[in-house]
C-alpha cells in the first residue's frame, strides 16, 4: 500500500525555520515526482514546491521562493522541505504528494497531477 506520512510541523516564531519530512513507502520512491502543497482555513490549496525524479529539478511557488528549499534523499526515501524566514502567512497545513509524471507535460505545482497524499502536517507561525 502506498504511504505517504508527513512530519516536522510545529509552532515557531515570525523569522524562525522548520524542516519538514515526507516518509514514503509501498512505490518505487525514486521513479516518482514529489511536491509539497499547502491549506490554510479557508483557503484553496497551493503548491509550495517539487522536486522531479527525471532530472531532480525543483521547483517553487514565487511566494516562497528564496526561503524554502526542497531536497532528496532516495535511500531513505524521504523528501524534506526546509523552511526559513518563516512569516505568518505560511501558516497552514502542509501536504506532500506523489506523482507518476506521466503524460506530454508535467506542471509541478498543479495538485490534479499527484495521484497519492499524505495526511499533513501543521504548521504556525506566529507574529
Amino acid at each position: 500500500e502506498v504511504q505517504l506520512v508527513e512530519s516536522g510541523g510545529g509552532l515557531v516564531q515570525a523569522g524562525g525555520s522548520l524542516r519538514l519530512s515526507c516518509a514514503a513507502s509501498g512505490f518505487t520512491f525514486d521513479a516518482w515526482d514529489i511536491g509539497w502543497f499547502r491549506q490554510a482555513p479557508g483557503k484553496e490549496r497551493e503548491g509550495v514546491s517539487c522536486i522531479s525524479s527525471h532530472d531532480g529539478s525543483t521547483y517553487y511557488a514565487d511566494s516562497v521562493k528564496g526561503r524554502f528549499t526542497i531536497s532528496r534523499d532516495n535511500a531513505k526515501n524521504t523528501v524534506y522541505l526546509q523552511m526559513n524566514s518563516l512569516k505568518p502567512e505560511d501558516t497552514a497545513v502542509y501536504y506532500c504528494a506523489a506523482a507518476d509524471g506521466g503524460g506530454s507535460y508535467f506542471y509541478p505545482l498543479d495538485q490534479y497531477e499527484y495521484d497519492y497524499w499524505g495526511q499533513g502536517t501543521q504548521v504556525t507561525v506566529s507574529s
